[in-house]
């Protein structure tokens, strides 16, 4: 996720600068500027390493359902910590899941209908 003044003109000349270098990492082609409008979600900060994350995820979609919800749209993760500076036990990254309600909702809060 950017912030708004993020431009995918700006994602992809910041791009071509690292592959210019001798060291650029091999997966810096498959860099892509992309929005995200999903709407209402359920996430978590998981604090550990990534093969930690499968029983956070999981539980959020056990919660879904019981809090009236239904999973809509794709998992993602947005990565807080640089993996090759810190410690895994240490790593922190956001677990994302967009949902909708499962009933006809009144507003944002999923609120039902009166």
């Amino acid at each position: 996720m950017f912030p708004n003044w993020i431009t995918a003109d700006i994602v992809e000349r910041c791009r071509v600068d690292v592959v210019m270098k001798a060291d650029a990492p091999r997966l810096i082609e498959q860099v892509r500027f992309e929005r995200f409008d999903e709407g209402d979600a359920l996430q978590t900060l998981h604090v550990g390493p990534y093969s930690e994350e499968g029983p956070v995820i999981s539980a959020m979609h056990e919660k879904i359902p019981g809090d009236g919800h239904a999973l809509s749209g794709t998992h993602h993760e947005i990565y807080l910590s640089d993996p090759r500076r810190t410690h895994p036990a240490k790593l922190k990254t956001i677990l994302r899941h967009p949902i909708r309600c499962s009933y006809p909702c009144g507003d944002s809060l999923g609120s039902p209908l009166s």
